[in-house]
């Protein structure tokens, strides 16, 4: 006898385009905030409902069979569809939210998002929020899977096919040295030239942002030592082992480091990033854009002025966008 397949959920689908995309279960528990044995129980009741095999559990990376692969594209394009029903009923209206996924750049955590996080909530008042935080290339996959509704992070230039963007602040590079080693402006480049880079970490986007600005400026500069933490660079240059460059939101998450640095506008050509709010396109209608009005004043008041007024030559280079 043939059993009749059972109803299957919408809960259950995202599960699925979940544990798809990370290729491990528990990967995908921790993504959707849920066990792994929910996750997998979930998994097994939609498989039973379907009457087919989505995944191959015994493999490492968990591959997908002929079936999940069939079953993946329609799964993507429900939870579209669902993202956009939800969207329409609450016609704009930010307050109708019931979640709210948010990825916030780690430059960020301590100053902006317990604030943001705060005024969202008065303005969602039935709404859930998970905050994710993180690197910008991290936090965009995340966007990019439907792990994440919206993001705030570096813009990588080339944004993905399928995102949108809403400019926030513009970020500069600035030059971070140990207090009192750089005795003449005029003699700045020469001076570091006899000093050590601390290089922040290629593997992120911002450490290859500033390495291919110093190539084309043709310096060659020598390093010891490539690091991918704010506090540990910032420790070392106090320390007086090197120098470095990075963005005023770096120096103002190793505050207690400042006393015993300078900074410097950078003595050769300018570099900047753009931090913005990304989302996915069409999935939410004027919700990141209501968003990113919310944040906009939060970095002025939490991050642009203070930075200002410590380093008063940034009033025309760090700003809103």
């Amino acid at each position: 006898m043939v059993e009749t397949p059972g109803k299957i959920t919408l809960w259950q689908i995202e599960i699925f385009a979940a544990a798809a995309e990370e290729a491990s279960i528990t990967v995908a528990a921790r993504r959707l905030g849920a066990s792994p044995s929910a996750v997998s129980q979930q998994l097994t009741n939609l498989e039973a409902a379907l009457g087919v095999k989505l995944l191959v559990r015994g493999e490492r990376p968990m591959p997908l069979t002929k079936a999940g692969e069939l079953f993946l594209a329609r799964a993507e394009s429900i939870l579209r569809e669902a993202a956009l029903a939800t969207s329409e009923l609450a016609r704009g209206d930010i307050a109708a939210r019931t979640r709210l996924r948010i990825g916030i750049i780690e430059d960020f955590d301590a100053d902006v998002s317990p604030a943001l996080l705060t005024r969202l909530a008065e303005q969602m008042p039935a709404a859930q929020f998970l905050q994710e935080t993180g690197p910008s290339h991290r936090l965009i996959d995340q966007l990019e899977t439907r792990a994440l509704d919206i993001v705030i992070a570096a813009d990588p230039g080339e944004l993905p096919s399928g995102l949108e963007s809403h400019e926030l602040m513009e970020d500069p590079f600035i030059l971070v040295t140990p207090r009192r080693m750089i005795r003449s402006e005029d003699k700045m480049l020469s001076t570091l030239r006899k000093a050590p880079l601390l290089q922040y970490t290629s593997r992120h986007v911002m450490g290859r942002q500033i390495a291919s600005h110093l190539a084309r400026q043709n310096l060659m500069l020598s390093h010891r030592f490539e690091l991918d933490s704010y506090h540990a660079i910032m420790a070392m240059v106090a320390k007086g082992e090197g120098w470095t460059i990075m963005t005023p939101l770096g120096v103002l998450r190793a505050k207690r480091f400042t006393d015993r640095v300078d900074t410097f506008p950078l003595p050769f050509g300018p570099l900047s990033r753009r931090i913005s709010l990304m989302a996915r396109r069409g999935d939410n209608q004027d919700m990141p854009k209501e968003v990113a009005a919310v944040v906009r004043p939060l970095l002025s008041s939490e991050i642009i002025e203070y930075c200002c007024n410590r380093m008063p030559w940034l009033e025309d280079k760090m700003r809103l966008l």
